[in-house]
């Protein structure tokens, strides 16, 4: 019996290459595809390849005993085949784990071309009910789950799903920006100086902040209510909460001295590269829904970055996600049972259904790509005729997956993974310890620990592509 994954962006690779790894049959279906040689296209992504990173390129801190290094660490022991892409493809960022967007995709298509136990096949599924080809399907369709799928997952799930609109931050050329009135630093020094800083005055921050707030927004489609992620909020938002609300937040100067004055500038945007070749820099954390023209106008305003060429501006796109409190257990399976083909053949809602990546609740890339892992371990788990075990509470990766099945459903948005989710240290040995870079390498050694005593005890057949 064969593995049906649907979503070929993040979480559905991951899932594919892992369940294949294993030894299980996988058919990978992805909706974006040439058609008479034309790509058909969501809003958000501009190519046809797999693993198209449509936001920024950071997979996050690689700061020992952070809580993002702990995730990829569970990962890398686990064996993630796109985590081990992500490193092969990385490029310099600090103490981030930055890669080469167009490198990253290309070597994941590779990946999955290789792998004889995979069969691509480019189209749109829009019916979930069991498909006697399919030991079951896992769902990671992302947040620009198509409408005709998105309704055939409230039709399933009998509770509907929740959506939020996610923004994507502009790219400008390399060669476009003034070096003369930029700075290379990591914030604290952390890492290698590979960011562009570009600072501000109080005078500067104000002209800009002013421009911002009087821009004019793109013109809001349809389906768009504007309900955004409050961990991702576009620049606009912000500016219109105070101030100094960017001040504290994407433009925040603490920690980014320049060393051309030895003092920390009012402000500072920094930019990130987006591949080795360091030919283009994307703007941190500055998503927005400005039309392109204004953001043009508002971004030129930035020190350097008044002749700024822009490779890509800012957009707004769709993020679909289901009530995973209510519909998924430990195990990424939705609990209701699919309702079968016909009461004639009632054996055929024996199908289970797993959800992966930001359609299961989920936030961020590395997170995607995780409960892809996860989703592929126990569907291999359940094609052998196992009861997949749930990765322990402890771990960064079973404390993402504790929050999505076991959040209060009335208040549920996807997460992050952050140390708020870990189990806290017990209160003895919080008060004992009261340095908190040290609370965070004991929950740090206690979850890696956990995490091996749980790989350990796993049939030899999940364990074969560890690293």
């Amino acid at each position: 019996m064969r593995i049906r994954v649907v979503g070929g962006g993040l979480a559905g690779p991951e899932a594919a290459l892992t369940a294949a790894r294993h030894g299980c049959d996988v058919d990978l279906y992805e909706m974006r595809a040439m058609v008479d040689g034309k790509p058909r296209l969501t809003p958000a992504h501009q190519t046809t390849d797999f693993g198209e990173l449509v936001c920024s390129n950071s997979l996050k801190s690689e700061s020992p005993n952070t809580a993002p290094w702990l995730l990829k660490q569970e990962m890398r022991r686990a064996g993630s085949a796109l985590l081990k892409i992500a490193d092969k493809t990385a490029v310099p960022a600090g103490h981030a784990l930055a890669v080469d967007r167009v490198e990253f995709s290309r070597m994941i298509s590779e990946a999955i071309a290789a792998e004889p136990h995979i069969r691509v096949v480019r189209e749109e599924v829009v019916s979930l009910a069991p498909d006697p080809a399919y030991a079951l399907t896992i769902l990671a369709t992302g947040p620009l789950t198509s409408d005709s799928l998105s309704r055939e997952i409230e039709r399933l799930t009998g509770s509907g799903h929740l959506a939020f609109y996610d923004s994507i931050s502009p790219i400008v050329d390399a060669e476009s920006i003034d070096m003369n009135r930029v700075y290379m630093a990591a914030r604290w020094d952390k890492g290698t100086a590979d960011y562009i800083n570009c600072p501000m005055n109080r005078e500067e921050f104000d002209v800009f902040l002013d421009a911002l707030l009087a821009a004019e927004a793109a013109e809001a489609k349809e389906w768009e209510k504007l309900d955004y992620f409050e961990g991702c909020l576009p620049i606009e938002v912000l500016a219109r909460r105070g101030r100094d609300t960017l001040r504290f937040g994407p433009m925040k100067p603490v920690g980014l001295r320049d060393p051309r004055t030895g003092k920390t500038p009012w402000a500072v945007v920094q930019l990130r590269k987006e591949n080795v070749r360091a030919d283009s820099y994307n703007l941190v954390g500055f998503q927005n829904h400005l039309k392109f023209g204004e953001q043009a106008r508002v971004l030129r305003l930035i020190p350097g970055l008044e002749n700024a060429h822009f490779l890509r501006y800012g957009q707004i796109h769709r993020n679909t996600y289901i009530q995973a409190p209510l519909l998924l257990d430990e195990c990424l399976r939705l609990k209701t049972r699919v309702p079968p083909i016909s009461p004639l053949r009632p054996e055929s809602s024996d199908h289970p259904i797993l959800f992966a990546g930001q359609l299961s609740g989920v936030e961020g890339y590395t997170e995607s790509i995780a409960t892809g892992m996860l989703a592929g371990f126990y569907a291999a788990a359940i094609v052998r005729g196992e009861e997949p075990v749930p990765v322990p509470r402890p771990t960064a990766l079973g404390s993402l997956v504790h929050y999505i099945t076991h959040a209060d459903p009335k208040n549920f948005q996807p997460a992050n993974i952050t140390f708020d989710l870990l189990e806290p240290l017990e209160e003895e040995l919080r008060k004992k310890v009261r340095d908190k870079k040290e609370r965070h390498r004991i929950v740090c050694e206690r979850a890696l620990a956990a995490f091996d005593a749980w790989w350990g005890a796993i049939p030899h057949p999940l364990r074969n592509f560890a690293h």
